[in-house]
């Protein structure tokens, strides 16, 4: 079997002065993100708009052409050092296979997203091997909690992050070392057969989901046991899996008693409440990057690799 745990490729980090960019590669933006502008301003960052956050058809953010060509713009301008989705909803499935990731080969640069945007750190984990961001994006930094604006800082100038917190659910203690990888349940299930599917085995897998039925869910982690996706997995972080619905007729288990039923034949470690998805305290986590989990009781600890020196390009 290949080691997929090899490493992956670090973006340079984000200096006082360094350019980043702004675009909607899929939902078009329901009001101006002004305050997200001033926050990477005061972070000491040049910011650049593109043309999709005032743009609108349908319910994107402008035509296919236009999402693709403001996306392809940001990652071939070498001064441009992270782009930032403004937000998910859908529509970057509709554009991935458009994009040239010649020049990010090249000069790899962070990508920052989540929801939607789980289209895009899938593709360029599985295809790329290069490393990028599941945090708060401009759409929710409004709401976002101060400790989740600030990981997100922490994450791109290379300031050590590691999380501790306390989960009430039953989580299944042990220690696991692998390659953190995952976002939106959803959009990782429809991930499969495609370029674009990522290899699960001796990950970290992390899983976040919003506004599913609960038996939705249960297909979902049924589709990826079935697949083979759970079973080599070193470890297994859920985070928030918020707004969720039933039927008319109760589907009659919990979205922890759903995803325990599909790994209790497993021996990793999984835990619950894991601070991130679609809510507030959305802490960024660093798609790519040798993680170390240690799930004790309802004690979680989840640390980083250190990364001390840049790429060399």
């Amino acid at each position: 079997m290949i080691n997929e745990n090899i490493s992956y490729k670090s973006p340079n980090y984000l200096q006082t002065g360094d350019t980043v960019a702004i675009t909607c590669p899929a939902k078009k933006l329901p009001r101006d993100i002004e305050d997200a502008v001033n926050l990477l301003k005061s972070w000491g960052l040049n910011v650049i708009l593109g043309e999709t956050v005032h743009a609108s058809w349908n319910q994107f953010a402008g035509s296919d052409e236009l999402r693709t060509a403001d996306f392809q713009r940001f990652l071939d301008d070498q001064s441009v050092k992270a782009i930032f989705a403004a937000r998910g909803g859908y529509g970057t499935i509709r554009i991935i296979d458009r994009l040239d990731f010649t020049a990010f080969i090249n000069h790899p640069k962070w990508i920052i997203g989540f929801s939607d945007i789980t289209v895009l750190h899938s593709h360029i984990q599985s295809l790329y091997k290069t490393e990028s961001i599941h945090g708060q994006m401009p759409l929710t930094i409004r709401e976002g909690s101060e400790i989740s604006l600030e990981t997100l800082r922490k994450a791109l100038f290379n300031e050590e992050i590691n999380y501790s917190y306390t989960s009430p659910a039953n989580n299944r203690s042990g220690e696991a070392e692998g390659i953190l990888i995952g976002g939106n349940l959803s959009l990782l299930v429809m991930m499969g057969g495609s370029v674009s599917e990522q290899d699960f085995s001796g990950k970290i897998l992390f899983l976040e989901d919003v506004g599913e039925y609960l038996y939705s869910i249960d297909r979902m982690m049924w589709n990826l046991k079935r697949a083979g996706k759970l079973k080599d997995l070193k470890g297994l972080i859920i985070g928030g899996f918020t707004e969720l619905k039933d039927n008319d007729i109760p589907f009659g288990q919990t979205p922890e008693r759903i995803i325990m039923d599909q790994v209790k034949e497993y021996d990793f470690p999984v835990c619950f409440n894991f601070p991130a998805g679609h809510i507030p305290d959305n802490r960024a986590l660093i798609f790519g990057r040798m993680s170390s989990l240690k799930v004790d009781g309802q004690q979680v600890h989840l640390s980083y690799s250190v990364i001390d020196t840049k790429i060399s390009l």
